[in-house]
């Protein structure tokens, strides 16, 4: 892994509430224009610009990108982003509950993810990075950071302890009530030698950022003939947690209809696949297991899970797929079929209930996480986990250290 110390636009530490906000594609329009509302300084206004136009602004309209280039320099100009003096690498955590995680915010090249260095498990939308790459060249800057993990290391848990010390920079909490603090590191040899160590880190969260940033270097380079290979362009920020410290909750599935079945008819066809049980809990206990809720009931229904065989089959939500949505319901590609939606875990089995009970679902699938092993282990063969299989939690937040491009 090559890292570098970055200098970044951050918020002062007081604002850093104010500023920082959620990632831009956890957020609904309406949800950003109903979070952003009372908050001038929340990044929203940049990564999110049309809730600041008229309602139905198509999103990727030129007057978008404008807006958000006008307000991330109105954010400068007024000092509620300032550039680092010098450049450093920080110390992030978080804690979320009970839960809590600790990584290092550095900066990663961008040929380390097009060799594969930094190892990718899903597939891209091309409009989505697209979007991405038109918002990132417009503001000149990357403002979101990508999620990384790494197989767990002794050496650099040892600098996550040892650099942590006195009082953060920041430490504030958001609207969701997760803990957010930071140390700056400004000698910055010992984790850049550390992590020179460590062969591959592996994207948790953020395929689209890292996507839209290789293809920004790629452009730059083009366009420029003096390139060298150390210019900003090249660089994007990223935070890099050990694995083992990381919490994946589960990608839930609803699926609008029953594909003309009744439901007595859908569970007869489900008894015919697994075992079904009745008046089950909302959230499996174990893989092999997928809890769904139908007319208004929670029932398990138990797969048998292939033991060999490519790492992927033997995912639940692969299982789901293959036995039951494609089979029974007639989804046959999750990634375009607009019958079927996806929830995050950290939504819980109300958001299920209540999707089934008010009719915009008919069915719904509470599934069981993937484990960060299951993660790396199909990632290391180069294969693509189906659509929607991870939610990672607590999210990164935007605007909080910012990577400009000059």
């Amino acid at each position: 892994m090559r890292i570098l110390a970055m200098r970044a636009d951050r918020p002062p530490p007081k604002e850093a509430a104010r500023v920082t906000s959620p990632p831009y594609d956890t957020l609904s329009t309406a949800e950003a224009r109903n979070l952003a509302k009372d908050n001038p300084l929340s990044f929203l206004h940049v990564s999110r610009s049309e809730i600041d136009l008229p309602e139905g602004t198509d999103p990727y309209s030129d007057q978008v990108y404008a807006a958000a280039k006008a307000y991330f320099e109105k954010l400068r100009a007024e000092e509620h982003l300032i550039r680092d003096s010098e450049p450093a690498i920080y110390l992030y955590e978080q804690q979320m509950g009970e839960h809590r995680q600790r990584g290092f915010v550095a900066l990663c090249h961008t040929d380390d993810y097009e060799k594969n260095v930094i190892k990718k498990h899903e597939k891209t939308r091309e409009a989505k990075e697209n979007d991405r790459l038109r918002h990132n060249k417009t503001i000149g800057a990357q403002p979101g950071l990508v999620f990384l993990a790494y197989r767990d290391n002794a050496e650099t848990d040892e600098l996550l302890s040892d650099l942590a010390t006195g009082k953060p920079l920041y430490e504030f909490t958001d609207e969701n009530d997760v803990r957010h603090s930071a140390w700056r590191v400004t000698g910055t040899g010992d984790i850049v030698a550390a992590f020179a160590k460590i062969p591959a880190a592996y994207i948790a969260d953020g395929h689209h950022r890292a996507a839209s940033a290789w293809r920004a270097a790629r452009e730059f380079r083009a366009a420029n003939r003096n390139h060298t290979g150390n210019e900003p362009y090249n660089w994007f920020p990223a935070c890099l947690f050990p694995a083992s410290k990381l919490r994946i909750l589960p990608y839930n599935r609803v699926v609008k209809d029953l594909n003309e079945l009744e439901p007595t008819e859908f569970l007869e066809k489900l008894g015919e696949i697994c075992s079904v049980t009745a008046n089950a809990r909302p959230a499996p206990a174990k893989a092999g297991h997928v809890s769904m809720y139908l007319a208004k009931k929670w029932y398990d229904l138990s797969f048998k899970t292939p033991r060999a065989g490519n790492p992927i089959a033997r995912l639940d939500v692969s299982i789901l797929q293959d036995r039951v949505l494609d089979p029974v319901l007639g989804i046959e590609d999750p990634r375009v079929d607009t019958r079927i939606d996806f929830v995050g875990g950290i939504r819980g089995a109300k958001e299920l209930e209540k999707l089934v009970n008010s009719g915009v679902a008919q069915v719904a699938f509470s599934m069981y996480p993937v484990s960060l092993e299951q993660l790396m282990e199909i990632a290391d063969a180069g294969e693509i986990m189906p659509p929607k299989s991870t939610w990672f939690e607590p999210k990164l937040r935007s605007g909080f250290l910012v990577h400009p491009y000059k």
